[in-house]
C-alpha cells in the first residue's frame, strides 16, 4: 500500500512522489497548486532544494513511496507548505530509521518541528520493522537538539560536528532488555 498522509493537530505530512520531487527540482512549483496547496515565496527554500536529490535517490529505490521517505509539511489551516521532513530510507538491519525535518524560517518557534517529529515517530513505531528511531543534528543546532530531547530521544554520541540521537520503540524495548 502506498504511503498515506500523516495528520497531526495542525499539520498534514504529504508524501513526496518522484513526479512531485522532480517537478519541484526543475523549478515548477505549480504542481503544488495541482495538489490543492497554496503557493508562498518561502517554500521550497534552499535547504529543501538541496534535499531534493536525496529524496529522489530514496524514492528511486522503491516502486512507490513506502512512508520511509520524505514528506511535505503542510499547515492545515493555510494549506501552505512550511517545511519537509521524513526518514532517510527503509529500516536498516537493526530496525533503525533515521529521522530528519526542516521548517521554514518564517514558521519556526511555533512548535511545528516537535509536532512533525512526534507525528513521524508515532507512525514509525506502528511499523513492525521499526525498533528504534535515530537522528543527527549539528552541535550548534540548539533548537533541533531541544526538539529531539522533547521527543524523548537520548544522545548516544558526539563528534566534532554532530550529536547522534536514538529512541527505542516502546514495543521493542523488552527485546533489548532480554538480550
Amino acid at each position: 500500500m502506498p504511503a498515506q498522509p500523516i495528520h497531526t493537530n495542525r499539520l498534514i505530512l504529504i508524501p513526496f512522489t518522484l513526479k512531485i520531487t522532480k517537478t519541484l527540482m526543475a523549478g515548477d512549483i505549480g504542481i503544488l497548486q495541482k495538489l490543492g496547496l497554496q503557493l508562498t515565496p518561502y517554500w521550497p527554500d534552499q535547504e529543501a532544494i538541496d534535499t531534493f536529490p536525496k529524496i529522489i535517490h530514496n524514492l528511486e529505490k522503491v516502486t512507490e513511496p513506502t512512508g520511509f521517505e520524505s514528506y511535505m509539511v503542510v499547515h492545515r489551516n493555510s494549506m501552505s507548505v512550511i517545511g519537509d521532513a521524513g526518514f532517510k530510507g527503509l529500516p536498516n538491519d537493526d530496525g533503525e530509521v533515521d529521522i530528519g525535518y526542516a521548517i521554514i524560517t518564517q514558521a519556526q518557534k511555533n512548535g511545528y518541528g516537535l509536532e512533525v517529529a512526534k507525528g513521524l515517530a508515532s507512525w514509525a513505531f506502528k511499523q513492525p520493522s521499526v525498533k528504534a528511531i535515530t537522528a543527527r543534528c549539528l552541535l550548534d543546532n540548539k533548537p533541533s537538539a531541544r526538539v529531539l530531547e522533547k521527543l524523548g530521544m537520548q544522545q548516544v554520541s558526539t563528534d566534532v560536528e554532530l550529536i547522534r540521537w536514538k529512541m527505542m520503540n516502546p514495543a521493542h524495548e523488552q527485546d533489548t532488555i532480554d538480550c
